[in-house]
């Protein structure tokens, strides 16, 4: 199972919300870029950023700062926020993001999806965003009447590469993964499910593994890696690949065994 650091970015910083919350940000470091190496340098096999400006006011925001990454790090970056058009999609895929994530506009404008799906193949990704069963958009701010299963099974026929699932009212929270949902999520679809939100512990990534055979091949972790509760080395270690010959042999994960 791959481990995936979340940057966050918003207003060109490295930050993380609390369930979303734009007012309840937390600056972590003002270079981004330098927190995107340090993830690499720790064995992170591919990257996480949220164009949190971007997820906002529709378009993206932060597209310096997302290049800037790019082009320090060898491995691939996934990009969402703000993605709500095809101009917006392909300025991220011409300055060398690997993946690209759509949130809004896989509620709001199916066309589009099947379009960017059908122009470019295993590009695009949906993030599906969840308050009690439904869909929030638009950064998290609105929340829909479509129950995010149902946008799970519509998005996978539209040729999306996988499904990014957040709870929000975990994600920031440090209060474990919502298994129960990605259990049933990853049970009804043939592509792969990303977890993301509320990893707090090496114990709740194990958890995860135990539905990796259902299609959960990757977990997005955010606040746990800034506050230090979850060390990336350790994590990769547990549960994931990573980059192998970056890791120390002698982390001492008997505990785990």
């Amino acid at each position: 199972m791959d481990v995936i650091p979340a940057i966050d970015l918003l207003e060109g910083r490295c930050v993380r919300l609390y369930q979303g919350d734009y007012a309840r940000s937390q600056v972590f470091n003002d270079n981004p870029t330098d927190v995107a190496k340090q993830w690499v340098d720790q064995g992170a096999t591919r990257l996480h950023v949220v164009d949190l400006d971007g997820a906002k006011v529709g378009h993206p925001v932060n597209t310096e700062t997302i290049a800037a990454i790019v082009q320090a790090v060898p491995v691939p970056v996934q990009v969402g926020g703000g993605l709500r058009d095809r101009t917006g999609v392909a300025q991220l895929l011409d300055i060398g993001v690997h993946q690209v994530i759509l949130g809004t506009a896989a509620v709001e404008d199916r066309p589009l999806v099947k379009q960017l799906c059908d122009e470019f193949p295993g590009k695009i990704m949906v993030g599906i965003d969840a308050r009690n069963g439904l869909v929030a958009t638009r950064g998290w701010i609105e929340t829909s009447e479509v129950k995010a299963t149902e946008l799970a099974h519509q998005m996978s026929q539209l040729g999306a590469a996988a499904i990014i699932y957040t709870d929000i009212h975990r994600d920031g929270t440090l209060s474990g993964p919502n298994t129960d949902a990605l259990r049933e999520l990853a049970r009804s679809l043939s592509i792969p499910v990303i977890a993301s939100g509320g990893v707090s512990s090496v114990t709740d990534l194990l958890s995860l593994l135990a539905l990796e055979p259902l299609g959960v091949n990757g977990v997005i972790v955010g606040r746990a890696l800034y506050t230090g509760d979850v060390s990336l080395k350790e994590a990769i270690q547990a549960v994931g690949q990573g980059r192998l010959q970056d890791i120390p042999p002698d982390l001492g994960f008997s505990t785990f065994a």
